[in-house]
C-alpha cells in the first residue's frame, strides 16, 4: 500500500498513529488553556503586585539564582568527568545523576533532611562546626532546588561534551596547555550552546521546585516561601490570585523553551568539515618515479634546503638540552624553545628522538636532529597511532620516548614538547586564525602582544597574513590548512607531527607550502614525522620514509632506496608499480600468491618469500599472443584505460594471474583498440622484474 503525500511531498500520517498523536497534545493543552480562560485579567497587576507576591518573587529568584551557581561550580565538572573518563562505576555515579529526576519530590526532601538535617548524616557536623542549619533556612531552599534542578544541567552539558570532537582539546595539549587551560580556554567555549542550555533549563526547573522544598525547607513567608509554594498558600483562600501566579510561572518557563528552541539536548560547537581535495594525483608518474629514484627535488618548488637533513638514524644530537621547567610550572616540563626566537633559526637547540613502541605499534624509532621523516602505509597500517603513541593519546600503543636526550614518555602530553597538526587541522572554531596560532605562545607564558607579533609573523610567511582576523569558519580548506601548520610551528616544539598537513591545498598552493615547509623543516632542530600518501611530499620533504604495515615497520631506507627496492606492495603501488607477492618454487620461477607463476631472471632460494616489482611501462601489450623474447605472457581483458599525464595507464584483469597495469602511449592505445573489454595479452621480460625479499 502506498503512503498519500500532501502538496509539499512529506508523507501523511496514517490515522492509526495521527489520532492518538493528536489527543496526546490535547491532553497537554487543556490544562494550560484552563489557566489562560480562567485568568482574571483585569485583576492580573493587583494580584501580581501585592506584596506577598513581590516578595515570593524576590526570594524565588534568589533560591532560583543560587540554585543555578552551586549547579555551575558542581555539574560542570560532573559532567565532564563523565564526558571525559572512564572510571569503576561509572554507571552507578550516573544514575545516581539521574536519580533526582524520577524520585518523587516529596522523597527528595526527606532524603534531604535525613542527610543534611540537624539528625541527618552531615547536618550535626555542618551545624557544630560551621554553624551552618539548611532546614527551615533560606539556604535549605537553594540546596533543596539544586538537588532536583541541577541533573538538567549535568545531562545537557554531558551530551554536548561528548558530541565535542577530541582533537580540539588534544591539539590544545600538543600546544603546550595543561589541562586546566584547555579546559577554560578551549572546552567551555566549544560547550557554550549545551552549557547554556542546561543552564537555562537548571534555573527554570529551580524556579518551580515544590515538594522538596516544602519538606525540607518549609513554607516560610520571607525566608523559604517561592512562587510555587506562594500558589499553593493562594489555592486555599485566593484562587484567583492562584491562577494569575500559575500564569506567570507558565510564561517563565515557556519563554526558556522558546528561547532553547530544543536545544537542551545540547549540541558540541560546530566545527566545519572540509572536504579537502586529494590533488595529489596529477603529473606524470615516471617523472614522479624519477624524483623517487634520484631523490631530486619537487620541480614545483625547485630551491635547496637552506641547512640538509641528516639521513642517519644513529641519534647524534650535539645541543644541550633546555632545562627543564622550574617547580610549579605546570606547563613546561620539557621546555620549548624560547618564544621570543621564533624569528630566528633553531640551530642553537638540537633534538634527537629516540622511541620504543609497544602495544598495537611495535618498532624502534631513531631519528638525528633535524631529521624529516616519511611515515607512509596502507589505512590501518597504524600511522595515526603511531604519532597519537608520541602524543601520549593512543590507548593502543605507547611510547618509551626522549627527546634530546630527555625522557618525556611518561610526562602528560602538554609537557612533552610535541607539536600535532591533525588532518583537518582542528583549527578552535572560537579563535581568529591570528588567536589560533598564537595559542601554544600563550600557554607557554608569552605576553599576548608579543605573542600575537610572531604569530602574524607565521601566518605571514605562509601567505595567510591577510585572514588573521577571520575565524575558522570563515576559512577555506587550504587556508585553514595553512593556518594549522602556523600554528604548530609557531609553538616552536622539540617533535613536530604532521598528519598529511597538505591535503587539502590545491596544486598550485601545495607547492609553495611545500616550499616554505622545507625551509623551515632544514632549519628545524628537532624531529619531523610526516604522515602522507603522497610520493611529491614523501620526496620533497622527507629524509626517511617508514613504512607501516599492520603496526609494523616494513621498511626504513632514504626515499631513492624505497622507490628501486620497495619492500611493501602498497609503497610499490603507491609508486604506480605492479608488486605481485609469491614464494621461490624449484625450477626458479615464482609461485604467485594470486594464482600462476612468473619466470624471473635472477631465481632465488626454493621457498624464500619475495615480492616482484614491475614498473608499467615494463608491461607491454597485444592483440595477439607475441612471439619471440617475453617469457611470461598472460592472456587477460582490458577494464580501465586512463590518462596520466601524456600517458595512457591500462588494467588488465588476467584469468587466473593477478591484475597487471601497463602504461603506453596514446598512439598504442589507438593502434591497438585499447578499450573495456578489449582482449590482450601482457608480456613481461625476465629481466625486467625486481625481486624484493619479503
Amino acid at each position: 500500500m502506498t503512503r498519500t503525500r500532501n502538496p509539499a511531498g512529506r508523507p501523511r500520517a496514517p490515522l492509526t498513529l495521527g489520532v492518538p498523536a493528536v489527543l496526546a497534545v490535547a491532553f497537554l493543552l487543556v490544562p494550560l488553556l484552563g489557566i489562560l480562560v480562567r485568568t482574571e485579567w483585569g485583576e492580573l497587576g493587583a494580584h501580581l503586585g501585592s506584596e506577598g507576591v513581590t516578595e515570593a518573587v524576590k526570594l524565588s529568584l534568589l533560591v532560583s539564582g543560587g540554585a543555578l551557581a552551586l549547579s555551575l561550580l558542581l555539574g560542570v565538572p560532573l559532567a565532564w568527568l563523565l564526558a571525559r573518563i572512564d572510571f569503576p562505576g561509572k554507571a552507578l555515579v550516573r544514575s545516581l545523576v539521574l536519580l533526582p529526576m524520577v524520585l518523587p519530590p516529596t522523597v527528595g526532601g526527606v532524603a534531604l533532611l535525613l542527610g543534611f538535617g540537624r539528625r541527618g548524616l552531615l547536618g550535626p557536623w555542618l551545624e557544630d562546626t560551621f554553624g551552618v542549619v539548611l532546614p527551615f533556612h533560606t539556604s535549605g531552599a537553594v540546596v533543596a532546588a539544586t538537588f532536583v534542578a541541577m541533573p538538567f544541567l549535568v545531562i545537557s552539558l554531558e551530551g554536548t561534551l561528548a558530541g565535542l570532537r577530541p582533537a580540539y582539546e588534544e591539539t590544545a595539549a600538543s600546544l603546550g596547555a595543561s589541562p586546566v587551560r584547555v579546559f577554560f580556554t578551549v572546552t567551555l567555549p566549544l560547550v557554550a550552546p549545551g552549557l547554556a542550555a542546561g543552564a537555562a533549563l537548571t534555573w527554570a526547573r529551580a524556579l518551580g521546585e515544590f515538594g522538596a522544598t516544602i519538606t525540607f525547607a518549609g513554607n516560610l513567608p520571607g525566608t523559604t516561601q517561592t512562587l510555587p509554594l506562594k500558589v499553593y498558600l493562594l489555592l486555599q483562600d485566593q484562587p484567583e490570585a492562584a491562577t494569575s501566579v500559575s500564569l506567570l510561572l507558565l510564561v517563565i518557563a515557556m519563554a526558556v523553551l522558546f528561547s532553547l528552541r530544543g536545544r537542551w539536548a545540547g549540541a558540541a560547537g560546530a566545527s566545519r568539515t572540509r572536504g579537502g581535495k586529494s590533488g595529489g594525483g596529477a603529473g606524470s608518474l615516471s617523472r614522479l618515479r624519477d624524483r623517487w629514484t634520484h631523490g631530486a627535488e619537487d620541480p614545483e618548488a625547485a630551491t635547496d634546503r637552506e641547512a640538509p637533513h641528516t639521513t642517519s638514524g644513529a641519534s647524534t644530537g650535539t645541543g644541550t638540552p633546555e632545562a627543564a621547567a622550574a617547580p610549579g610550572e605546570p606547563d613546561a616540563t620539557v621546555a620549548r624553545a624560547s618564544p621570543s626566537d621564533a624569528d630566528a633559526d633553531a640551530g642553537a637547540e638540537r633534538w634527537d628522538l629516540r622511541a620504543r613502541f609497544g602495544g598495537f605499534t611495535r618498532l624502534t624509532l631513531d631519528a638525528a636532529p633535524g631529521t624529516t621523516v616519511a611515515v607512509v602505509g596502507p589505512n590501518g597500517a597504524g600511522k595515526s597511532t603511531l604519532l597519537r603513541a608520541l602524543l601520549g593519546l593512543a590507548p593502543r600503543a605507547h611510547a618509551d620516548l626522549a627527546l634530546g636526550g630527555i625522557e618525556v614518555g611518561a610526562l602528560p602530553p602538554h609537557r612533552r614538547g610535541v607539536a600535532w597538526v591533525p588532518q583537518d587541522g582542528a583549527l578552535f572554531p572560537h579563535l581568529s586564525a591570528l588567536a589560533n596560532t598564537a595559542y601554544g605562545l600563550r600557554a607557554a607564558g608569552v605576553r599576548r602582544g608579543d605573542a600575537r607579533r610572531l604569530a602574524r609573523g607565521w601566518l605571514e610567511r605562509l601567505e595567510v597574513g591577510h585572514l588573521a582576523h577571520r575565524r575558522p569558519a570563515q576559512l577555506s580548506g587550504g587556508q585553514a590548512g595553512r593556518v594549522a601548520l602556523a600554528r604548530a610551528l609557531a609553538a616552536r616544539p622539540r617533535l613536530l607531527l604532521l598528519d598529511e598537513p597538505l591535503a587539502a591545498l590545491d596544486q598550485t598552493t601545495r607547492a609553495h607550502v611545500r616550499h616554505t615547509l622545507r625551509g623551515h623543516l632544514g632549519r628545524f632542530g628537532g624531529v619531523c614525522l610526516l604522515v602522507t600518501h603522497d610520493p611529491v611530499e614523501a620526496v620533497s620533504l622527507a629524509d626517511r620514509v617508514l613504512v607501516l604495515e599492520d603496526g609494523r615497520a616494513v621498511q626504513d631506507a632514504s626515499p631513492a632506496e624505497v622507490a628501486r627496492r620497495p619492500r611493501s606492495p602498497w609503497v610499490a603501488r603507491m609508486l604506480g608499480r605492479n608488486a605481485l607477492a609469491g614464494t621461490a618454487a624449484r625450477d626458479g620461477s615464482l609461485a604467485l600468491e594470486g594464482g600462476g607463476s612468473l619466470v624471473v631472471a635472477d631465481p632465488v632460494a626454493e621457498g624464500t618469500n619475495v615480492l616482484a616489482v614491475i614498473a608499467p611501462e615494463a608491461v607491454a601489450l597485444h592483440r595477439e599472443r607475441p612471439q619471440g623474447s617475453p617469457r611470461n605472457v598472460w592472456a587477460g581483458t582490458v577494464r580501465e584505460v586512463t590518462a596520466v599525464g601524456s600517458r595512457m595507464r591500462v588494467l588488465v584483469a588476467c584469468r587466473g594471474r593477478p591484475d597487471l597495469v601497463a602504461e603506453v602511449t596514446a598512439d598504442a592505445v589507438a593502434e591497438l583498440g585499447l578499450e573495456d573489454g578489449a582482449a590482450v595479452f601482457a608480456g613481461m621480460k625476465a629481466t625486467e622484474i625486481t625481486l624484493v625479499e619479503r
